[in-house]
């Protein structure tokens, strides 16, 4: 965690150690960045008896406890489906009517507070207004802007930051992925588990094929580029936003072949299509294919205006091929 978001870390451990620990965070950041993962940290940092330094044992009854969603003085709220309600933060306020059944410590976090109702939020705010000694409150966002601005006011406001490219990388790595999946997921997007959960979905491992299909296509038969792009392309990048994706994948293979050109062999994406680049390198010049990258950027602020999804690609394709 340290290495993930290492300026949080430090400013929450320092809080830990000085025994400085506010009586409400807000933890926002893009999904994947670590928030639950400190949030778990900071609960066990406080509850743990045989910590000797600020990092708690992971071993206790405290720590296993917590891990396991179960300590009776960690409250944790999930959206009851789409939001939270008001009735949910009551029933925390009830239980926080109650001493702690193990120490005179209670922490509760919740998750998506952006989700809250505005009757949720309110409650909330009443709560957050009359803080007891040793009650810390938790709440995590993908989306700070969503919440009452005098939530965030009686909250400090810890920012995560999006992973960079090689932490992200590396982190792909220890889950498994081969370092050139891991590099193709870190071109695709900068959310840990939204790169793990895409090695593994089979519509992505089928969109990345058709782009492979697509760019040989243009090169050796191009007479069956708009018969592909018709019975192939669009059934299967039906969704603007998944045509949105193929477009992406389009754009990493041609910014990959002006690499080639380079000799940038590092900076390439598709770094086991080695093959495939120096074909393409050899057909597409360099000002063709910095010119073809112009293209490709133009059909997808088209497809962000609503043009027809179908005319965008053929003339993409077109252009491409002149």
């Amino acid at each position: 965690m340290m290495k993930k978001q290492p300026i949080v870390s430090k400013m929450i451990m320092n809080s830990i150690e000085k025994s400085r620990i506010s009586h409400a965070y807000l933890f926002h950041g893009d999904k994947g960045t670590g928030k639950s993962q400190l949030v778990q940290l900071f609960a066990m940092s406080i509850f743990c008896k045989q910590r000797i330094t600020i990092n708690p044992c992971h071993q206790c009854s405290d720590c296993r406890r917590i891990k396991s969603g179960n300590h009776p003085d960690l409250h944790q709220i999930i959206p009851d489906g789409a939001s939270i309600k008001k009735e949910q933060i009551l029933d925390l306020q009830k239980e926080f009517t109650y001493t702690g059944l193990e120490s005179n410590k209670k922490v509760y976090i919740i998750y998506h507070a952006e989700k809250m109702t505005d009757n949720a939020s309110n409650r909330l705010l009443k709560f957050l207004e009359e803080p007891s000694q040793q009650t810390t409150a938790i709440l995590l966002t993908e989306n700070s802007q969503a919440i009452l601005p005098t939530i965030r006011s009686r909250c400090q406001m810890i920012a995560f930051k999006p992973l960079n490219p090689k932490q992200l990388e590396e982190s792909l790595q220890l889950e498994g992925l081969s370092e050139a999946n891991a590099r193709i997921m870190t071109a695709i997007t900068n959310n840990l588990s939204e790169a793990i959960d895409k090695s593994k979905d089979t519509w992505f491992a089928q969109s990345r094929k058709l782009v492979v299909q697509l760019i040989e296509m243009l090169q050796h038969n191009r007479g069956e580029v708009p018969i592909f792009v018709h019975t192939q392309w669009m059934p299967h990048f039906k969704e603007r936003s998944q045509l949105q994706e193929g477009l992406d994948l389009l754009l990493i293979w041609f910014r990959d072949i002006v690499h080639y050109h380079l000799e940038e062999t590092t900076a390439i994406v598709f770094a086991n299509h080695q093959d495939k680049l120096e074909a393409a390198s050899m057909f597409w010049s360099l000002s063709h294919t910095t010119e073809s990258l112009q293209f490709i950027m133009e059909a997808k602020r088209k497809i962000e205006q609503n043009v027809h999804p179908q005319l965008v690609l053929e003339q993409l394709t077109l252009q491409i091929q002149r």
